[in-house]
């Protein structure tokens, strides 16, 4: 991410944040005006054009997303008033927004976990994320797809986000687009996801305990995914961004075998 969209994205953020009546439909708007900008180079070759005048890009907004939400045009003019450094970052930003719309918009919803849990589904079901990732199908027929999987599962700020994404890929796998959603949303909530790989399940004061010694290394809140792997002989492999603590039997003798071949 190039400094210029750091920035663009920090100052759109802070006007999400200050926007009034953020709703699901203010989302749902959101993901549809990033939708729009993705697929049409002329709208967003022309929002994302630093020698354009800031106000003639608020005026394109207001021409082009004049039947939606005065939130959304707030929230869609903040955007583009700011300087990017190309028109996928613009994009990806708006991406960013409508994801961040949604948690706003359910604060008690448990979208990060809904989200981890729709994850290794994915995970375990090769042909369903073959039939979502695959190029050759209609995207419209994803969102629909994903919708009829998960509608009463999950809640509808899950369901908005996951059908959203996979309408609008870009390229992206299906599990990139939904780690991406679950860091964007625990960003919000001013937490960071923690991925727990152990043997057997973890007990309430096992999670509790963790999620503690995570807060402190870390100096954030910690939202702990858990995943079942027998491959983790004893203790944990716990992985938050790039970083990677692994403390199974597994990888401890992993490590001897390679020095004891070295």
């Amino acid at each position: 991410m190039g400094s210029a969209t750091t920035q663009a994205l920090s100052a759109s953020t802070a006007a999400l944040a200050q926007a009034k009546g953020v709703t699901l439909d203010t989302a749902s708007e959101l993901f549809t005006a990033a939708r729009f900008v993705g697929e049409s180079g002329q709208l967003s070759g022309a929002l994302a054009d630093p020698a354009a005048p800031a106000g003639l890009r608020e005026k394109v907004v207001a021409t082009v997303f004049a039947g939606m939400s005065e939130t959304t045009r707030q929230v869609l003019s903040a955007a583009v008033g700011q300087r990017w450094s190309d028109a996928d970052g613009l994009v990806d930003g708006i991406e960013e927004l409508a994801i961040r719309a949604t948690a706003i918009a359910k604060p008690k919803d448990d979208i990060s976990g809904e989200l981890f849990s729709f994850l290794r589904v994915i995970a375990a079901n090769p042909e369903l994320e073959l039939a979502l990732g695959s190029r050759l199908g209609d995207d419209a027929g994803k969102s629909v797809l994903v919708e009829k999987l998960i509608t009463g599962v999950t809640g509808k700020a899950t369901t908005l986000i996951v059908s959203s994404m996979v309408r609008q890929p870009r390229g992206r796998r299906v599990r990139q687009l939904l780690n991406r959603a679950m860091k964007i949303v625990s960003a919000q909530a001013g937490r960071t996801v923690a991925t727990v790989h152990t043997a057997s399940p973890l007990s309430a004061e096992q999670r509790t305990r963790l999620g503690a010694v995570l807060a402190e290394r870390y100096d954030v809140q910690v939202s702990i995914n858990e995943v079942i792997d027998p491959t983790v002989v004893g203790g944990l492999r716990v992985q938050i961004a790039d970083d990677v603590i692994d403390g199974s039997i597994s990888a401890r003798l992993a490590d001897l075998r390679q020095k004891l071949a070295g």
